[in-house]
């Protein structure tokens, strides 16, 4: 018999599997708060060292359920210090995760989906099909194996010194196509006695799936950044391919009527910097005029270069003329430093390495053959 994982349930859905485990119902919410403060306050990964919980329980828990993370297939460093994590939780069901440490703070990046359906032109993960959602435990193990690895459970560990502070739903995936999911697993990361990371910590990523922003704001309430990348109509539906369903101005429609958005909650505008693709003077002046009353903050990403990928990145002359403009109207714009390229954790630049090795080995197939093709 397979054990079920504890990891990911919110505090109701723990409790209920207490209950169903033989923990009687008025005991139940009391036992829930005891196995949460371990999981998620100190990392255990078995029952036995739940000693503030009674023995008898603690191996009724091991006999039914499991604490257990997914194999780490590979863990690769940065010479920046990031770190990428290629997790696997099935044969073919491999995900990336990307720790990147910086001065004030450390994010993790986490995946929603294995693969993606998105097909963004410019973004290495949106080359893989889609395989299926991640569920809540898959989500939240994410974090859980950065945690461990990092040795950052809060328990006894003051605010200003823990490593993982923010987490930022960017990985490989599209969340809002994957919503009740990921708002169980943001309900567990959010709690004040588990991992306590505030909302205002958590930002969610989409690439502009406008009929459930609103529902987001108003059923998961952490800061929102919207995948834009152009403010023109024409050239999104070449690189977001899901701007032909959800134009720009439908997205921001949705954006101005984000529930909790204001100055405090500004919601982040992504850009990728494409070399005469998106980077005119005219695309700045655009940009900011389509933006008008929503807000917001730019970030300016240099594209990433993957093999075989179709763009460029901008000259860096450009990209700082670009954000002088749109500075300039108001918006804060940073440029964002790109980290972790020389382990390929750098941004839009996750796919399984499975997948990799897979199109490798076709690659390599195919060579082959055309070698046995050519005259002797």
């Amino acid at each position: 018999m397979s054990l079920k994982s504890l990891i990911g349930l919110t505090r109701d859905k723990l409790a209920a599997e207490l209950i169903a485990a033989g923990v009687e119902q008025k005991a139940a919410r009391m036992r829930a708060g005891q196995v949460w403060h371990w999981i998620y306050q100190r990392g255990a990964t078995s029952f036995d060292q739940m000693t503030s919980v009674s023995k008898p329980l603690r191996a009724s828990l091991a006999e039914r359920f499991t604490l257990a993370r997914p194999e780490i297939v590979a863990q690769q460093i940065s010479e920046d210090g990031t770190r990428k994590w290629l997790l696997r939780f099935g044969p073919g069901i491999e995900i990336e995760a990307v720790y990147i440490p910086e001065e004030d703070r450390g994010t993790l990046c986490v995946s929603s989906q294995v693969g993606c359906t998105l097909t963004c032109r410019f973004c290495h993960t949106g080359t893989q099909k889609l395989v299926r959602n991640l569920t809540p435990e898959e989500i939240v193990a994410q974090v859980l194996v950065a945690r461990d690895a990092l040795e950052d459970y809060p328990a006894g560990k003051p605010a200003e010194l823990r490593r993982v502070t923010n987490v930022v739903m960017m990985g490989m995936g599209e969340p809002l196509y994957n919503f009740d999911n990921v708002k169980d697993a943001i309900e567990v990361m959010s709690d004040g006695e588990g991992l306590t990371l505030s909302r205002r910590r958590i930002t969610l990523s989409t690439a502009g799936v406008v009929p459930m922003i609103e529902r987001a704001g108003a059923e998961i309430g952490s800061m929102l950044a919207i995948s834009l990348h152009s403010p023109r109509d024409d050239v999104r539906d070449v690189i977001v391919p899901l701007n032909k369903k959800y134009k720009i101005d439908e997205l921001l429609a949705a954006c101005r009527a984000y529930p909790g958005a204001s100055n405090a909650r500004r919601i982040t505008f992504e850009y990728v910097m494409l070399k005469d693709v998106n980077d005119s003077v005219a695309d700045a002046k655009l940009l900011v005029k389509k933006l008008a009353g929503i807000p917001a903050k730019i970030n300016l990403i240099p594209f990433n270069a993957w093999p075989g990928a179709p763009y460029e990145c901008s000259d860096w002359a450009q990209i700082e003329k670009f954000a002088d403009i749109v500075n300039a109207a108001g918006y804060a714009s940073p440029i964002r430093t790109p980290r972790g390229r020389d382990i390929m954790a750098a941004c839009g630049q996750l796919k399984s390495e499975s997948v990799k090795e897979r199109a490798s080995a076709r690659l390599g197939e195919m060579r082959s053959a055309e070698l046995h093709r050519m005259p002797g």
